[in-house]
Order: C-alpha cells, then sequence, then structure tokens
C-alpha cells in the first residue's frame, strides 16, 4: 500500500498535496511525460481548466496503458504559464487525484512550445 508522508516536524502542505510519498518494494513504476492540454483533434481549450482536464485525461490514457489509474499517481509535477493560472490548476487536479493525494511541485513558468498553452503536467504512477 502506497504511504502518505505528513510529518508533524515541517508545516502542513499549502494545498492538497503530500509531502512525501513512499513506494512499497515490488511496485512498477510509470513515469509519464510533461502532458499539455490538447486534445487528439489538436484542439485546446482557451481556459486553465479546460487544459488541465485534458491533460488529466491523457494521463489516464498513459497509465491505462500499463494497466494503471489516476489512483496510481505517487507524484506529480505540474507548470503553469501565471500564478492566476493556480486555482484553477489546483480545483480541477483534485477532480482527478484521490487519497492521500500525490506529493506534488506546482511551478510557474515563462512558457511552453506553443503560446496556447497555460499548463503542463507529468507524473509518476506505482502499482503492485
Amino acid at each position: 500500500m502506497l504511504k502518505s508522508l505528513l510529518p508533524d516536524a515541517i508545516r502542513p502542505p499549502f494545498a492538497r498535496y503530500s509531502h512525501g510519498m513512499e513506494v512499497p518494494s515490488g511496485h512498477r513504476l510509470v513515469l509519464a511525460s510533461g502532458q499539455l492540454g490538447i486534445a487528439a483533434d489538436d484542439t485546446v481549450p482557451d481556459n486553465v481548466e479546460g487544459q488541465t482536464r485534458l491533460c488529466f485525461e491523457n494521463i489516464a490514457a498513459i497509465l491505462a496503458e500499463a494497466d494503471m489509474a489516476l489512483s496510481d499517481i505517487v507524484r506529480i509535477n505540474a507548470y503553469v504559464t501565471d500564478r492566476k493560472h493556480l486555482p484553477g490548476y489546483m480545483k480541477t487536479r483534485d477532480e482527478f487525484t484521490g487519497d492521500p493525494a500525490p506529493a506534488s511541485t506546482l511551478m510557474v513558468v515563462s512558457g511552453f512550445a506553443r503560446e496556447e498553452f497555460v499548463v503542463e503536467v507529468e507524473v509518476i504512477a506505482a502499482k503492485p
């Protein structure tokens, strides 16, 4: 079983995430490349919520190829192009992540390969 690490000796997380996740021996790992908010038909939503939703739907498809699910995510690295996108990203991310919440890092970056992208998400997942 995956174990959330939330030591009392340090400040609690700023949002819904774990400071660390322990993956027991015998688990397989999947490392997913960063996913952008783009659909298979090349459409890109014009808001962070829509793009975040597509990021996690794409991640779900990648994990399914390895017989895994979003609930197997142990680490998220996410990038947004402006602080104003933080609440929309976090709200939408929380729709896709279960308990315990994965370890997570969220960074503000200057941009992505195409101007219309405002969020990118990469994950690590583990399953026996």
